[in-house]
């Protein structure tokens, strides 16, 4: 067995426009001061990070592992969540996701999915420069209008949809093959990828190829009251990252999963902090150090309650708490016998 490494802290959500928040080597800082030993990057922030640059220059990769390092945390994966979103993009949200792409491209799908192509394979490069072997992105949705089955679907319309998804990203994933990185999804409702099923039904088209993976987050599965711990039991062998975060679902007699429309703090399903949701998270992490994943622990704050400074110090401590030093011997080794053939043998009744 292996230790999971952490705690880590993903940086999207705490990233501003004022101190400590506005450069990576003031925000790395505040993270190492709160307690966490890593940080995971969102590429799209030039606040915090050049792509450009890191897909250009091991130079500049160095620099920033080292900015990192002088901090007292280390870079652990890049993020491409919003690049990632703009490979598929449906039609009714060509407006509400033309913010996450450069203005140049805004009012053109075409030219924006090119875009967004390009963010991924130059962040994929980044992640072999800096020496990281997993990245963490969305799969886009072109199906997810499409998720609840009224009116009846035509037949073929998700087939066609996960035929053209997989025909997006074969030359993303074939990229990221060449340069050694996993590409792990983060399983996302409002993805096509938002589930098992649906992952399986991507992969398939994939053809199973190796460095189509998984970001295992159990918060988005309590939201869609689906199994978190047997989902690990399913899909260990894909699951290469992992975000620590928190949920719950309380349905009433008023609303369930869907939410009636309500903001956040109102949902029977919402985001908490760690610890004060419904995640088993002892089970969680005693599950994937049974199946020796060895990645990062890294926590991803959403809560719609509690200040995100806070979520941050507490969840560094949190997940410190959790993580399992494996051991090196069994637990009843004071009363082993030793290994002698002749006596196994003989204990059996076979020996002649």
């Amino acid at each position: 067995m292996k230790t999971i490494k952490g705690p880590a802290l993903f940086l999207a959500q705490f990233a501003g426009d004022d101190a400590p928040f506005n450069s990576l080597d003031a925000i790395a800082k505040w993270a190492a001061e709160c307690g966490y030993r890593g940080v995971q990057v969102p590429s799209w922030d030039a606040r915090l990070f050049d792509l450009q640059m890191a897909a250009s220059s091991k130079d500049y990769c160095d620099e920033v592992k080292g900015v990192a390092a002088e901090n007292g945390v280390e870079i652990t994966e890049l993020s491409t969540h919003l690049q990632g979103q703009l490979v598929a993009v449906h039609p009714a949200y060509d407006v509400a996701f033309d913010g996450f792409a450069d203005p140049s491209v805004h009012g053109n799908p075409e030219a924006r999915q090119a875009w967004a192509v390009d963010q991924v394979k130059k962040a994929i490069t980044a992640s072999r420069n800096m020496g990281l072997s997993a990245h963490v992105t969305f799969s886009g949705a072109l199906a997810w209008p499409y998720v609840y089955p009224w009116p009846q679907r035509p037949a073929g319309l998700v087939e066609t949809a996960f035929d053209e998804l997989a025909a997006r990203w074969r030359p993303i994933l074939d990229h990221a093959e060449e340069h050694g990185v996993d590409v792990c999804y983060e399983i996302h409702p409002g993805e096509d990828l938002h589930d098992g099923v649906s992952f399986e039904m991507f992969l398939e088209r994939l053809d199973g190829h190796a460095r189509c993976n998984m970001l295992y987050d159990p918060s988005h599965y309590v939201l869609q009251a689906l199994d978190y711990l047997d989902n690990i039991d399913i899909y260990h062998e894909r699951i290469k990252m992992f975000h620590v975060k928190d949920a719950e679902l309380n349905p009433t007699g008023r609303q369930g999963v869907y939410g009636g429309y309500q903001p956040w703090v109102n949902r029977a399903g919402r985001f908490r902090s760690l610890g004060d949701g419904q995640v088993d998270f002892g089970a969680v992490f005693s599950k994937l150090t049974q199946y020796d994943f060895d990645g990062w622990a890294v926590v991803e704050w959403e809560c719609a309650m509690k200040h995100p400074e806070d979520g941050a110090r507490e969840g560094a401590a949190f997940v410190r708490d959790h993580i399992i030093r494996v051991t090196e011997v069994a637990f009843d080794d004071f009363a082993s016998g030793g290994t002698d053939e002749a006596a196994n043998r003989k204990m059996l009744g076979i020996d002649g």
